[in-house]
């Protein structure tokens, strides 16, 4: 399942963010509240994310963030994937750190 960028942008200080990229693609900025767990490490740092709140999933294009959201799912998390991911974000100017 996915979720737009605006409903991403809205929802920021409220779910999870988690940026599944690797750590050389987050130097081009990232969600503000986002939590960066590379898509290879999810499983090993999952205990970082809290099953009572929702989940939204990012990566540069909306793949690996499909991928890390069905696995999540899978663990019981309510988990989608945000659309068009960082580069849909970066087009549309919201704010990135």
């Amino acid at each position: 399942m996915s979720i737009s960028i605006s409903e991403t942008n809205k929802r920021q200080d409220t779910d999870q963010i988690v940026d599944v990229r690797e750590h050389f693609e987050i130097t081009e900025g990232m969600i503000p509240t986002a939590l960066h767990i590379p898509m290879g490490e999810i499983t090993e740092r999952v205990t970082e994310l809290d099953k009572q709140h929702l989940v939204i999933v990012v990566c540069r294009s909306g793949r690996r963030s499909t991928e890390v959201a069905a696995v999540l799912k899978n663990m019981g998390f309510e988990a989608y994937s945000m659309d068009g991911g960082m580069n849909e974000w970066y087009r549309n100017n919201l704010p990135i750190k």
